[in-house]
């Protein structure tokens, strides 16, 4: 009986084999020489229960299977290897996407959700026979290594976004621009609950102490291992650039404040020193200025102070304080 959600591929001699029933799963996996993959797409709790019971699955994996959110790991456990690795897509934000493997002696199972295609990895192009022929660990190396090649479009898109946003800080320090900062921060953070983690997976996988990676399949998994060591390279080279455009944006503010203040600064001088000047006269004067009745000393110390008043508004200027 079909079970909903999962696909079944299965080679034995270098031959494909067709797969009618599930009930048949647990009978090709013991003859051992018949290798399988078998897919699982958003399974129901039952359905993952069902298909660990057929492949032998421990229960705590096929618990963590159905609990998800659970970080990038790598267990064995009676004679099985649990990996949890994270697909990342990228859209506003980077979404991260738990993908399960259960590998066996006889087999590769994976648990994915639908927005993640496994059929895609460019490496299944030879064909799923031709990778399962070499060994299910040679098929779990072709999808984790698909998984962590996308991780570098996600870190191109990233670092544009960063160079953006420091140009940002620097031409238009706004409460916006902070918010975008704080935003990119905890995004980073949420990389790194995927990054160091999957890093330490795949220092398990090549370090020889699973029996289940063959010795010819340890130098594809390095491989994929190198990549993570660039990406951590390149992920704390995010985080520093975070955190100096923060600090860029805290001083691009302070600056802005301090202009602020010395132009304020300017038109208090010059203010201040036509008050003073006119104090010294009073409002009394007003009347009898404007009915012609001030003596001509009068007009010389009004134009006087507007003279002075522009001097005071050339200097400033040139000293950029207005």
């Amino acid at each position: 009986m079909p079970i909903d959600g999962l696909v079944v591929q299965a080679v034995r001699d270098g031959k494909p084999v067709v797969v009618e029933d599930t009930a048949e799963i647990a009978g090709l996996i013991a003859d051992g020489s018949t290798r399988l993959w078998l897919d699982l797409t958003d399974p129901s709790p039952a359905v993952v229960e069902q298909v660990a019971r057929a492949v032998g699955l421990h229960p705590l994996v096929a618990e963590d299977i159905v609990e998800q959110n659970e970080r990038a790991k790598v267990v064995l456990i009676d004679g099985i290897i649990h990996v949890v690795m994270y697909a990342l897509i990228r859209t506003e934000q980077t979404e991260r996407l738990e993908i399960d493997f259960a590998l066996g002696r006889q087999f590769l199972l994976s648990v994915h959700p639908a927005s993640w295609d496994p059929t895609k990895a460019h490496q299944l192009k030879l064909g799923i026979g031709a990778i399962l022929e070499r060994g299910p660990d040679f098929l779990l190396w072709a999808l984790v290594d698909s998984i962590v090649d996308g991780y570098f479009p996600v870190f191109d898109a990233l670092a544009d976004e960063i160079d953006g946003l420091q140009d940002e800080v620097v031409n238009n320090a706004v409460p916006a621009t902070l918010e975008h900062v704080f935003r990119l921060k905890t995004e980073l953070v949420s990389l790194r609950h995927v990054i160091a983690p999957s890093r330490e997976v795949f220092s398990q996988l090549t370090s020889r102490e699973f029996d289940l990676i063959g010795e010819a399949q340890v130098f594809y998994f390095r491989d994929v291992y190198d990549h993570l060591i660039r990406l951590t390279d390149e992920f704390d080279s995010f985080r520093e650039l975070a955190g100096g455009t923060l600090e860029v944006y805290l001083s691009t503010i302070n600056n802005n404040l301090s202009v602020i203040m010395k132009r304020l600064t300017g038109v208090t001088v010059v203010l201040a020193g036509i008050a003073a000047i006119g104090g010294l006269f009073g409002m009394s004067e007003a009347g009898p200025a404007f009915d012609g009745g001030e003596a001509a000393g009068f007009w010389i110390v009004v134009v006087a102070s507007v003279v002075l008043a522009a001097v005071a508004v050339g200097f400033l200027r040139k000293i950029d304080w207005l």
